[in-house]
């Protein structure tokens, strides 16, 4: 029995990328990347901290929302700050794949928070439609207004990076989630201003708490996915499989894949591959990973080579055998 590793994955994709040195692949230090998102991140934290005290002053329930917008924002750029700079530590002997997982468990634990926060806002604002209480609607709106203008900031300044940086786009998603938010801020302190209409503040209050929600649920599974490691999101072991199956004459089955992910786009595979009996365990072995690596995006590979019946005998050989 063989068995190979690729160890050609991401280690050169961020030394290229980035241009890292040896301490920025230790981890030491923010890169000009990471540097601008955690500004986003200081930004955005105290625009979150305006906003709750804007809320409580004005007693505003829609600025309260926002905040808790905003503190999920700011979590989510967080983890795109911490998850970027875990993920050049090296790994050691007691954490054989890094710390890329820290990104993944810290998100996990934030959607939770959230749908405790959604509840307490949704609680709140039925029982002002009951009860309505005055707002300092001028108060309100300022605020509201310098939270849309920091939105926009910190969209702008995620703007322009790589659009293949699951983490960056993620955190975008936030920003922009909660720059609707604001909008609504604004639009509720202008109707309590006007029209004097003190059921908008409430009403507004629970739409921002449905962006939350939904953020939180995607968020959540997301999260869960990864820490049961699941298939990532747009891979599918059957066609792996066959193109796996094609990628060498000398291969005659593969079974036994799996395949799973550390946190975003931090992809791996296992595979068992059977040979014809003039098969070259090499040449299978370079044609699987750069299948893997090519058409799906997997550069961590393990390959097990079987020259003859797969020795496992567990179902996953079993239904690689029916298959062939």
């Amino acid at each position: 029995m063989s068995h190979t590793h690729d160890h050609s994955h991401d280690h050169g994709d961020h030394a290229h990328a980035h241009g890292a040195h040896d301490d920025a692949r230790a981890g030491k230090g923010l890169n000009a990347r990471e540097r601008k998102l955690a500004f986003a991140f200081v930004l955005t934290t105290l625009m979150m901290i305006a906003e709750a005290f804007g809320g409580l002053w004005s007693g505003s329930l829609a600025l309260l929302a926002d905040a808790g917008h905003m503190l999920v924002d700011a979590l989510a750029l967080l983890l795109a700050v911490l998850g970027a700079w875990m993920a050049r530590r090296p790994a050691d002997a007691r954490r054989s794949y890094g710390y890329g997982r820290v990104e993944v468990l810290a998100g996990f634990l934030n959607a939770l928070t959230q749908f405790a926060l959604v509840a307490f806002i949704a609680y709140e604002a039925i029982e002002r439609l009951f009860t309505p209480t005055p707002i300092l609607s001028g108060v309100m709106f300022i605020v509201a207004l310098v939270g849309l203008l920091v939105n926009v900031v910190v969209l702008r300044t995620l703007h322009g990076h790589d659009h293949d940086d699951v983490n960056v786009a993620g955190a975008a998603l936030h920003v922009l989630g909660d720059l609707l938010g604001s909008v609504a801020a604004v639009l509720a302190a202008l109707a309590v201003r006007w029209m004097g209409w003190l059921w908008a503040d409430p009403v507004l209050s629970l739409l921002v708490s449905l962006l939350i929600l939904n953020s939180a649920w995607h968020l959540l599974r997301r999260s869960a996915h990864i820490l049961l490691e699941g298939v990532p999101e747009g891979l599918d072991t059957g066609e792996i499989e066959t193109a796996l199956r094609e990628a060498d004459a000398s291969i005659s089955n593969v079974h036994h894949l799996h395949v799973w992910q550390l946190a975003s786009g931090s992809r791996m595979a296992t595979v068992h591959a059977q040979l014809h009996d003039e098969g070259e365990g090499a040449s299978a072995v370079a044609a699987i990973n750069r299948v893997l690596g090519e058409r799906f995006g997997i550069r961590h590979v393990t390959v097990q080579i079987d020259p003859g019946p797969c020795p496992d005998h567990s179902q996953d050989c079993a239904s690689g055998q029916r298959r062939h």
